[in-house]
């Protein structure tokens, strides 16, 4: 008796396991009431069929909850649904730092905010000020240089050595701090080009200070009473700790160093020539009195030139304004109106026709000449005047 109830338990338990409902709960209850086995058995399944309904319910909800997520996510724009154009607009109106951050996203994301076209405006922005001739040729020379140590050190391994060069330059941008170097997307996908001449990677060794460019600091060394109204040639880096730079100094044989050098001290090198050569001066037959210009002077022939302002002056012989003709006399007065008028170094006359080198030990040698064009030069000069006179 017993084996046949387990037999017929088992058989509906088989049948009815994942489809039955309460109501075959009730036809059991009856056929097997009257047994204490009868009801084990039905105490048994409707547990099992119980909780099989619940699981079956359960499974079938998250199954349909899942169909509807997936159906919302095929709904859903990505960024990168975006056309071409859309994106690039977007890309355009983040600054370097969310850029930056862009890069950490995905692959696809990154290859366009390393972008050039993107980086050009921030450049230009911040930097295009003080990236002069000069500055340009250092940092083409740069480059050069470190992509061919990167190719000689180990030509096999070239390639996927630059392609991580994208990954790692986000956390060479300084100030933006909160860039970390294990937050890199390495070898993410690959590019043809190497990023170590891109335009990202030239601001971020600016912004990170790596960078040593030339350029011209006004009133050298904090402003030292002996270098007023000069500006000379040195190698300066940005500190983004500071909003400053840092600047060094070639002088007879020894260096000079100088911090906080603030942005309106800077300028970019104006002409080709070296801080030891002799500028070819080509406006001296065109000056006149009143003109602003700059010239090249050193304290010995041992030192490099500085460019020291100053105004075109009259001849100890002129007349007056009105009849002034020191603009056709073969020689020029060259003023310097931050000294006294007993200062060896208040005026200089120069030849126009045939000028060369001219100066001695005591007040100094003087070079080439340059004429200042435009508003913008002598009001920089004029914000630098010294608040009282030198001697």
């Amino acid at each position: 008796m017993l084996l046949s109830l387990y037999s017929l338990s088992f058989s509906f338990l088989h049948h009815f396991l994942f489809s039955m409902e309460n109501k075959y709960l009730n036809i059991l209850s009856f056929c097997f009431s009257n047994t204490i086995c009868g009801l084990l058995i039905v105490s048994w399944l409707a547990r099992n069929i119980i909780h099989t309904n619940g699981l079956t319910t359960t499974l079938a909800w998250r199954r349909k909850t899942r169909k509807k997520k997936n159906q919302d996510d095929e709904n859903k724009m990505s960024l990168l649904d975006l056309p071409d154009l859309t994106l690039d607009c977007i890309l355009e109106k983040l600054s370097p730092s969310e850029l930056c951050a862009m890069t950490f996203v995905c692959s696809e994301l990154r290859d366009k905010c390393v972008s050039d076209h993107l980086w050009k405006k921030h450049m230009e922005n911040k930097w295009g000020r003080l990236m002069g001739d000069a500055a340009i040729k250092e940092w083409k020379t740069h480059v050069a240089t470190l992509m061919a140590c990167l190719k000689n050190s180990n030509p096999s391994s070239y390639r996927s050595n630059t392609q991580q060069w994208r990954s790692r330059l986000a956390a060479n941008l300084k100030p933006f701090s909160w860039l970390k170097t294990n937050h890199g997307c390495h070898n993410r996908g690959s590019s043809s080009s190497s990023p170590i001449d891109s335009v990202m990677y030239w601001y971020s060794n600016l912004e990170s200070g790596k960078f040593w460019f030339p350029a011209q600091v006004y009133n050298r060394e904090n402003g030292h009473v002996g270098f007023m109204m000069s500006c000379y040639d040195a190698k300066v880096r940005y500190d983004n700790k500071t909003n400053t730079f840092q600047a060094r100094y070639s002088a007879h044989g020894r260096r000079a160093a100088e911090e906080n050098v603030t942005w309106q001290r800077l300028r970019p090198a104006l002409v080709e020539t070296e801080s030891r050569d002799l500028h070819v001066s080509d406006c001296l037959q065109g000056l006149r009195p009143g003109d602003h210009f700059e010239i090249q002077w050193r304290r010995t022939k041992e030192f490099p030139y500085g460019w020291w302002f100053g105004v075109v002056g009259h001849l100890h012989n002129c007349v007056g304004e009105e009849n002034c003709r020191c603009v056709s006399d073969e020689n020029v007065v060259m003023e310097f109106r931050q000294f006294r008028p007993e200062s060896p170094w208040k005026t200089t006359v120069l030849n126009r026709k045939d000028h060369r080198e001219t100066g001695n030990e005591v007040s100094g040698f003087y070079g080439g000449v340059k004429k200042l064009g435009t508003e913008e030069e002598v009001s920089t000069w004029k914000r630098l005047w010294p608040s009282q006179v030198l001697d």
